[in-house]
């Protein structure tokens, strides 16, 4: 791979990074979610979206306010790493634009 394809994904992953960071202080807020629902049994963090039991059930309550929405998502998306980090990016961002993640875009193909 030449450095300046590595620095092209770089650049891709900035950019990325700042639209879904950008996106959460619009306020269409969407459920950090994407479909990859299993929790780790020591963190507690889904291996997903890296919420805790607490945080879905938060996101559940129509009483939660913005606020802690827009904070959590930055939190959960912290707990996240590397190549976990970049699908939850790339899903969240597909899901912010067409209301499906990718897993079940891709589930709901396999069906047809």
């Amino acid at each position: 791979m030449s450095p300046f394809h590595i620095s092209q994904l770089v650049l891709l992953n900035i950019v990325i990074k700042e639209y879904i960071l950008f996106d959460m202080n619009n306020e269409n807020i969407t459920s950090p979610c994407i479909s990859v629902c299993k929790t780790d049994p020591v963190t507690d963090y889904c291996y997903g979206c890296g919420r805790t039991t607490e945080d879905k059930i938060m996101w559940k309550n129509p009483d939660t306010p913005d606020e802690w929405k827009k904070s959590n998502l930055k939190l959960t998306r912290s707990r996240l790493n590397g190549w976990q980090q970049k699908a939850w990016d790339k899903s969240y961002a597909f899901k912010k634009e067409t209301g499906i993640s990718l897993l079940k875009q891709k589930l709901l193909q396999q069906k047809k």
